[in-house]
């Protein structure tokens, strides 16, 4: 990314030349604190052969400063690699998080250099060095040291918050507001700060999540304290009137804002555009609008209104006969996510679980499963998570063809999309592919919310949409008698669509129907659903009761359904960038009211789709067990030729 007119650069060269400092700073100084206290607690214990590195020692030129020490001082590597119950191996967040440290101070000491050359500062420090510093220009020197501190201080909890940012899970920790915030140099400031972590780090890390969780925090916590107390200072000008570029870590800092928090992953896909998409009249009008449902995620608050209020999909199944338009689908899908958050200014984090994603080693699989997750999780990011062929991904419990690996990725799953720990915040969605749904897990199945019927083309309309658009334009022939895309308009085929969900598909689940309505007439009250539901239930004993939230859940999102304008998107100042309850008051004044017919509809939709699935199974069972016989018979009949 090239920097923009407004934009200043803080060379790589000019970090990098602090990272002794840094590194001297994470192996050990002498700090005695001032404002805040000690909790105390008991120095970490070295293991044998392993020796401090050099103390710290300031290299400002011209800044004379007083160091107070205490007998244990502070061993911020040590407390970091104890984070894990004494392992003597560095974990990768352990590294992460040093790297990370080491970088952030790298960066605040060479904004703290380019801070100095561009006001007095650089030369007063030299007069002091000296010893000539003239009596009448004390106080600007002290004012100008303030700056500087605060800078410091500003920036590497800016730095360290931003690196971090993509390594964030689930786990939060509250460390309290910042109390050593020393503002009388920038070496005496970044003291203060370090002190301070390693402080919490001792009270709220004793593992590598919490680790990441409480470095974060704090960061968040000193750059609130330090941007309350610079309302006051002086100086600040030259820092906050420009835009500071890191290139080499894509950040930005714009004085006392903090950075974006997390960011987007770089996407090659091609992109698809919903006209592109021809058929699957309910998979595209679903994931158009889940789209724009995430879009709604408010980044203050981490919390979606659709998640709130019903009717955000968290997770959903796309399954269809192959060829008939699920790779489509997702990269429209993801296309829209992308062109919403760009316009925006969110970050955006597309990822698919793939097979190559299982491997041989144990456990191994499960933390590849367990990253993806996090990953699409983040709070930080709008996130789209793809699980393609997921009939070949995750094992069905108690196969003995399913690989370790494939029995790790599907007790992942289950536990992440539906298990004690799942929270929705709504800023993120999974999608789960497959051509062969009735070889997933049942459970596992059962764990998507939605769900997307690609079946492809099926009208004569809609072959000759999609004939007219993969031919392109390089032709002479003509149309004929026929609209172009007229059968594609979203509303009028979707309304058809869920008005043939009136009655049953599926051949099993039909007569159930035809029973029900004959014994109790039209379903029209809730005690007649319940009945046709536990007469679905009788009839297929794995509809249970995450079946019937998966239903409700639908039909919430049924209530939800309209289209977010796209007003809304093109001028995020509209709706994206309203506080919460702007939002949730906005979203609420277009929700709908529950019908008889929705629900019917939602029941049906969702029950056909497991008779198929079932159905389906069961046939694929019967046919390997037909196969099975007549090898057994074939080997048979040769194994007695060859004795005759």
């Amino acid at each position: 990314m090239s920097l923009t007119s407004d934009q200043m650069e803080l060379r790589e060269a000019d970090i990098r030349k602090h990272y002794p400092a840094a590194t001297a700073l994470l192996e050990g100084f002498d700090h005695a604190p001032r404002i805040a206290k000690s909790a105390d607690a008991a120095p970490s214990e070295r293991s044998p052969g392993i020796t401090l590195g050099r103390r710290f020692r300031s290299t400002t030129p011209g800044l004379v400063t007083r160091q107070t020490s205490r007998p244990d001082g502070v061993h911020l590597r040590e407390r970091i690699e104890a984070a894990d119950d004494g392992d003597t191996l560095v974990s990768p967040p352990q590294a992460t998080v040093m790297q990370a440290i080491r970088r952030a101070l790298a960066i605040a000491l060479a904004m703290g250099d380019a801070f100095g050359e561009q006001t007095p500062l650089g030369e007063l420090k030299r007069a002091n060095l000296a010893g000539d510093l003239p009596a009448a220009r004390k106080g600007e020197f002290t004012e100008l040291l303030t700056a500087e501190a605060l800078i410091a201080l500003q920036v590497f909890g800016n730095a360290l918050a931003y690196l971090l940012s993509s390594h964030l899970g689930e786990v939060t920790v509250e460390v309290g507001e910042a109390e050593e915030v020393l503002t009388d140099n920038a070496p005496l400031a970044l003291h203060g700060a370090l002190w301070e972590l390693d402080q919490k780090l001792g009270q709220h890390a004793p593992d590598d999540a919490h680790l990441v969780a409480t470095c974060a925090a704090h960061a968040e916590q000193l750059m609130e304290k330090v941007r309350l107390r610079a309302q006051s200072a002086a100086h600040l000008g030259p820092f906050t009137g420009a835009t500071w570029r890191v290139e080499a870590d894509d950040l930005t800092i714009r004085g006392f804002e903090p950075a974006a928090r997390a960011k987007s992953t770089t996407l090659t896909m091609t992109f698809k555009k919903p006209n592109e998409v021809v058929g699957n009249h309910i998979a595209k009008y679903q994931a158009l609008r889940l789209s724009k449902m995430l879009m709604a995620y408010d980044f203050e608050r981490r919390l979606n209104p659709f998640a709130e209020l019903g009717g955000f999909i968290f997770t959903f199944m796309g399954d269809g006969a192959p060829g008939t338009g699920k790779t489509t689908l997702i990269q429209m899908m993801a296309g829209l996510i992308h062109e919403y958050c760009q316009n925006a200014g969110y970050p955006f984090r597309y990822q698919n679980f793939g097979i190559d994603n299982i491997d041989s080693y144990q456990g191994k699989s499960g933390q590849n499963a367990k990253a993806f997750v996090q990953n699409v999780l983040d709070p930080g990011v709008i996130g789209f998570g793809t699980i393609d062929d997921i009939d070949q991904i995750a094992g069905k419990r108690g196969d003995r063809q399913s690989s370790a690996g494939q029995q790790e990725v599907t007790a992942v799953f289950m536990e992440a999309f539906a298990g004690a720990n799942t929270v929705v915040r709504g800023n993120c969605t999974f999608g789960m592919f497959s051509n062969y749904p009735e070889n997933v897990d049942d459970a596992l199945r059962q764990r998507a919310g939605a769900r997307f019927l690609v079946d492809g083309p099926q009208t004569r309309d809609d072959y000759i949409d999609i004939l007219a658009l993969l031919m392109g334009r390089n032709h002479d022939i003509p149309l004929g008698d026929h609209e172009l895309y007229a059968a594609q308009q979203i509303k009028k085929a979707v309304a058809a669509s869920f008005e043939s969900h009136n009655r049953p598909h599926e051949d099993g689940l039909l007569k159930v129907w035809e029973r029900v309505e004959g014994e109790i007439g039209a379903l029209d009250t809730i005690a007649k659903l319940g009945t046709y539901l536990k007469a679905i239930q009788a009839a297929d004993e794995r509809f249970t009761g995450r079946a019937i939230k998966n239903i409700t859940d639908a039909v919430k999102v049924r209530a939800m359904d309209f289209e977010l304008p796209d007003e809304w998107m093109e001028d995020p100042e509209l709706f994206l960038f309203r506080d919460y309850d702007t939002k949730c008051a906005m979203i609420s004044e277009l929700r709908r009211p529950i019908t008889v017919e929705m629900v019917i509809q939602e029941i049906n939709r969702y029950a056909d789709s497991e008779f198929r699935y079932a159905d389906k199974s069961d046939e694929v069972a019967i046919e390997a067990m037909v196969r099975d016989f007549g090898r057994q018979e074939e080997a048979k009949k040769r194994y007695l030729e060859g004795k005759g």
